[in-house]
């Protein structure tokens, strides 16, 4: 592997790397201790996009461990601002099929947001977007909604297309599994913003501040943390408590920069940085 050197501030990603579901993964007050000590910057930056920024941010505190809403940053708020970017929130309607995490987000870049079966009639306007992120309450009538107004015209983006999540019980779908119905109903192709397109590592590096050649993104899945580094043009390091294992990195046609078993290895090489 290369020498682990040159890091001036890390991209983190959660499910998988820090915990399974609720259950923190074990070392991860004194990883977070250590970066704090060694006075790495840090973005942690999932593609789970029903969570706030707070909810994460108590979540952790639930684990013992302390960050600030500006170290957070989700798909969903990745999706928002990309959104906000190439289209006018104050003329744009939006239908989400996801939870408060997605919802917040939107409506702080001042979009609005459509209910079920609002669609175009005579009487009234549906959606000119449909944004699709992880829903836990995922139903008939919601799934429903998004087929009728991607069909009537909508433009479909989803957060992430993660076909896999893991949790304390083991890996459930993810929101791929949920874009894949949805592309079934209606035959169109979602745009995806999350890992492994560029978007929101090109987001966080902004809002750190930082240089390519100094970022490091840390993951667990081959095919969104460490491909979205490579497409980013940043090292990455892929630790083995989440979805790829070894197996996988030796089918792989990309690899990270380093590979370690968990955070506690990762705290260790940290801690012996110049």
């Amino acid at each position: 592997m290369s020498p682990f050197t040159n890091i001036r501030a890390l991209i983190i990603d959660m499910d998988g790397v820090l915990w399974h579901g609720n259950q923190p993964i074990a070392g991860l007050t004194d990883f977070f201790q250590t970066l704090r000590d060694q006075n790495i910057p840090f973005i942690l930056a999932t593609n789970n996009a029903s969570l706030t920024p707070q909810q994460y941010v108590d979540k952790l505190t639930g684990m013992g461990v302390t960050v600030e809403l500006q170290e957070i940053m989700t798909s969903a708020m990745a999706t928002a601002l990309y959104m906000a970017e190439h289209m006018d929130p104050k003329l744009t309607r939006v239908y989400v099929v996801g939870e408060d995490g997605m919802e917040q987000a939107l409506i702080e870049q001042g979009f609005t947001l459509t209910g079920l079966y609002e669609l175009n009639s005579e009487t009234s306007k549906g959606a000119d977007v449909v944004v699709c992120g992880k829903d836990h309450s995922i139903n008939w009538d919601k799934l429903a909604t998004a087929t009728l107004n991607i069909r009537a015209g909508a433009k479909f983006i989803g957060t992430n297309a993660d076909n896999t999540l893991p949790t304390e019980r083991g890996l459930t779908h993810g929101n791929g599994a949920i874009l894949a119905a949805l592309e079934t109903a209606t035959g169109v192709s979602p745009t995806i913003i999350g890992k492994p397109e560029p978007i929101m590592y090109q987001q966080a590096i902004a809002r750190l501040g930082t240089d390519l050649a100094e970022t490091v993104a840390i993951g667990d899945k081959l095919e969104t943390d460490i491909l979205g580094a490579v497409r980013t043009g940043i090292r990455s390091l892929m630790v083995l408590t989440g979805v790829s294992t070894e197996a996988d990195l030796k089918a792989s046609d990309y690899q990270p920069t380093w590979v370690m078993p968990d955070i506690r290895a990762v705290t260790d090489a940290l801690r012996m940085l110049k």
